[in-house]
């Protein structure tokens, strides 16, 4: 995998660059749907591709290895021929949803055990295997397993947990730079910094992973309970230590606010089930403000969803229609809104990166930041 800055944003520490994978070119900074089993909720890959315009998606190890399995994925020849996807793919090594198993999980020195959330049945997933999982998976980009503490975590926890990360890291990359891909493609292995909100844990961690120069790298365990200022910092500290000419991940971020905020911090990729699990339940993200689509004020409102939208959808149905469909609890209002919100998102990365590459991005982001959080 390469990677080239090819702009920069004064007064910033905003980004444009190209990602090159076997699989295409993604440019940045980029939001990357999420399609936890192998597939984006509610939208089709002919959407994602078209519509959406999306670049990258997600898929998840712990979900994908529990079903279909890796046995199904290798006869199909890797994620990408099973789901129909012929651009990159970055998968999670499926720690924060081991993690998230807080009754059903132990962390041991070897790994994590853990119970399926499906059938009940054992399992274990330690840094080797989990470099293994997402060789038969055939993502173009793979986690390290690591452990995501929540945003409340003491500093004693905060401590242990991070040294245990830190020593899985190291056997995980070691075992990646020990295998070879599955399909004829490179694969990519990005490292996680953790540390929750302590400063001097995260450059720690950050320092660790710079040293083993991956091809890109990875912040992790923020948006999981601390507020939004201190989000912002722990970026800003972690991306005064990783290296400018790798792209840097953050997983799990968020809103459009957010989303801005961290691309001015120097994040050039980006992920969250937001605009689809938000979408779905009738909150809409646009340029001018969030709008709930169940409430009254649309009823007889007949106007194109959004005129300026970037979607499809957005000019072919009214937000009179798409209420009436979540009133009455159609499938196609989730699929609409669900279309809508990524390609929004999609538009946001997109503009950040226009407004980069014409230098005004500064002023644009502090507009921008006023409108996507106003309540329509």
């Amino acid at each position: 995998m390469e990677f080239e800055v090819i702009a920069t944003a004064p007064s910033t520490a905003a980004r444009a660059g190209v990602i090159a994978t076997d699989h295409g070119k993604i440019e940045t900074p980029v939001f990357m749907p999420v399609g936890t089993v192998g597939s984006v909720k509610a939208v089709h890959m002919s959407e994602l591709r078209d519509d959406v315009k999306a670049q990258i998606i997600l898929g998840n190890t712990y979900h994908l290895y529990l079903r279909p399995g890796i046995d199904i994925l290798e006869k199909a020849g890797g994620l990408h021929k099973f789901n129909g996807w012929e651009k990159p793919i970055l998968t999670d090594s499926g720690g924060f949803q081991v993690f998230s198993l807080s009754e059903n999980r132990k962390l041991t020195e070897e790994g994590a055990y853990f119970r399926s959330h499906i059938d009940g049945s054992k399992h274990l997933f330690t840094p080797e295997k989990v470099v293994d999982i997402q060789r038969s998976i055939g993502s173009d980009i793979m986690m390290a397993l690591d452990e995501c503490p929540p945003g409340t975590a003491d500093r004693q926890y905060a401590r242990k947990s991070l040294d245990l990360t830190l020593r899985w890291l190291d056997r995980g990359w070691r075992h990646f730079n020990e295998t070879e891909g599955k399909y004829g493609y490179r694969q990519a292995f990005f490292p996680i910094v953790q540390g929750v909100t302590y400063p001097d844990l995260r450059r720690e961690s950050a320092r660790h992973v710079a040293a083993l120069g991956a091809d890109g790298n990875a912040i992790g365990g923020l948006a999981v309970g601390e507020p939004a200022e201190v989000m912002y910092e722990m970026i800003e500290v972690v991306n005064e230590i990783l290296p400018e000419d790798k792209p840097r991940y953050l997983m799990g971020v968020g809103t459009p606010a957010n989303i801005l905020e961290a691309i001015d911090r120097g994040v050039d990729m980006m992920d969250c089930v937001m605009p689809t699990r938000n979408g779905r339940n009738g909150m809409l993200f646009t340029a001018h403000g969030i709008m709930n689509m169940r409430n009254k004020k649309w009823a007889d409102d007949f106007s194109p969803l959004q005129e300026d939208g970037a979607s499809v959808v957005d000019r072919m149905y009214s937000k009179a229609y798409v209420r009436h469909l979540f009133i009455a609890n159609e499938i196609l209002a989730m699929q609409i809104a669900s279309i809508h919100n990524l390609a929004f998102y999609l538009w946001l990365t997109a503009e950040a990166r226009r407004h980069i590459q014409a230098g005004d991005f500064k002023a644009w982001k502090t507009e921008m930041v006023e409108r996507v959080t106003r309540r329509l």
